[in-house]
């Protein structure tokens, strides 16, 4: 007689102390504020690598499950749309933001969103949707509109002697969005449904409101008046945390992609991983730079200060110098720092590990300056030393920028520190030789390295084609695909079979 299996039952309350099982074995305990919260129906999500107890009330579960719900129907719906009602899309959408009318409206909301982020101490930096985001936005609908469908391409065919089989691309099914408050997202994202895949948004509190006017008066008008689906792009309307472990613990989504930096990131695709589910995301951010003997110094302070013009992922965040050409090239960089400044009519600030200070002149130390930090003004000092187990340190400056300098006495330890402590995103070499390009390439775990700037790090600037997301080696190399997830890259493979003459034994 077979066994009926262990009993399951539904969790429907917490205690203070009850301890949780993770990682076969460890367990956590709940904490106060969490065991006074959780009610019948609500779901908790254990993350198996830290043991994070996260708490998604019923409520908000359910919200999230019919937004989804609603975006299957609309993938399986989509299929029955032409490409030309697709581009269509598009074009609606771009042409509703290029409306001085419609843009108002949503610029409305968006000047709310940044009055309330500021009243929290919350950074602007990527919230404000500016006129340059705007035509960014729009530029980018319509380089959607423009690219090509990539649907129901044969990319492998075999021929047998009685029968063939083909493999063609196939769209993949609801991607799930989780980003930060940019608004621009919005236009990118939007580019799964060119290869007719249906879309999820959550969008960080701070711009929720911008997200809500986008979705009312620009995106929802395109897809009624192109045809497709309603539910083909759904925007998950909650500003909780817990809206984003929701999206990414159902099972449904075919990948999950989280656009930003730092822990929230990397718990979010921990918890799409532990439902199956194929993730794309960016862990931490900051390039490293490391600064041969062979380099010129013209060409060291450009490449920082062109890797300094806004703080974006792969924005400079590490620079590395060997002690034995410390006087010109430690000159060079900081003439890069401070060009970059100075292009924003801002002081600089720069974090000198320890072992390194001897070659910084010592006014960087001695001099204050007022630096623009989210929570408001702040005096610092113009540099101050840093510990190198604090060399992962990620800036995250408003305007002002902001820069770490390492004195080595090789390039294998600058690539060792590299290896050892940045989040395994962007690497780039400043040198004239090229067999050392060629060693930097093999020895540095990166999936981004290059000879100069590191800004060039975007896919819709360095591929020519609209980028949907990066993703880091953090958490080890993507199988089958680059680290740039392009809308052409969200697709599966289906197989056909023709049998030509069905007597096979013949």
């Amino acid at each position: 007689m077979m066994s009926a299996g262990p009993e399951i039952a539904a969790l429907s309350s917490l205690v203070v102390g009850q301890e949780i099982p993770f990682g076969g074995d460890r367990v956590s305990r709940v904490g106060a504020e969490l065991a006074g919260s959780f009610r019948p129906g609500d779901r908790l999500v254990v993350v198996q690598e830290t043991g994070a107890l996260l708490h998604i009330p019923r409520h908000v579960g359910e919200s999230v499950a019919d937004v989804i719900t609603s975006a299957e129907d609309g993938f399986s719906a989509l299929a029955g749309c032409s490409d030309d009602a697709i581009s269509d899309f598009f074009d609606r959408f771009a042409t509703a933001l290029a409306d001085d009318d419609t843009f108002a409206l949503i610029a409305t909301a968006n000047a709310a969103d940044v009055v309330a982020a500021v009243d929290r101490g919350r950074s602007t930096t990527r919230l404000v949707l500016d006129e340059a985001m705007r035509r960014g936005m729009i530029d980018g609908l319509l380089g959607w509109r423009d690219s090509p469908s990539r649907r129901a391409v044969t990319v492998r065919r075999v021929e047998h002697a009685l029968w063939d089989v083909e493999a063609e691309r196939a769209p993949l099914g609801v991607v799930g969005f989780v980003f930060e408050g940019r608004p621009n997202v919005f236009a990118d994202a939007c580019g799964v449904v060119r290869t007719g895949n249906a879309v999820v948004f959550r969008i960080g509190s701070d711009a929720l409101g911008t997200a809500r006017a986008i979705v009312r008066h620009a995106l929802r008008p395109a897809i009624v008046g192109a045809g497709l689906p309603e539910g083909v792009v759904g925007l998950v309307d909650s500003p909780t945390h817990a809206a984003g472990h929701a999206l990414f613990a159902d099972r449904r989504l075919a990948l999950a992609v989280a656009r930003g930096s730092g822990a929230a990131v990397a718990e979010l695709g921990a918890v799409a991983s532990q439902a199956g589910t194929p993730v794309s995301l960016h862990g931490t951010g900051g390039a490293w730079m490391a600064v041969a003997a062979s380099a010129s110094p013209r060409v060291v302070t450009a490449a920082v200060a062109n890797s300094l013009d806004r703080k974006v992922c792969n924005t400079l965040n590490v620079c590395a110098v060997l002690r034995s050409h410390a006087d010109t090239h430690v000159a060079a960089v900081l003439a890069g720092l401070g060009a970059a400044a100075d292009r924003r009519g801002v002081p600089a600030r720069l974090h000198v590990v320890t072992g390194g200070e001897d070659v910084v002149p010592s006014g960087w130390f001695e001099r204050a300056v007022t630096i623009d930090r989210a929570a408001g003004p702040s005096r610092e000092p113009a540099a101050s030393l840093l510990d190198e187990d604090r060399l992962g340190t990620e800036w995250e400056w408003e305007r002002s920028p902001e820069l770490t300098l390492v004195v080595v006495d090789s390039l294998d330890d600058a690539v060792e520190l590299c290896n050892r402590y940045s989040p395994h995103f962007v690497a780039s070499l400043i040198s004239e030789d090229p067999a050392e390009h060629g060693w930097f390439y093999g020895a540095v775990d990166a999936p981004f390295v290059g000879n100069g700037f590191t800004r060039w790090v975007d896919g819709q600037y360095a591929l020519d084609a609209p980028e949907l997301g990066l993703s880091n080696w953090q958490a080890g190399r993507a199988l089958g695909r680059g680290a740039i997830l392009s809308g052409d890259g969200i697709h599966t493979v289906r197989y056909r079979a023709a049998v030509r003459d069905h007597d096979l034994s013949r």
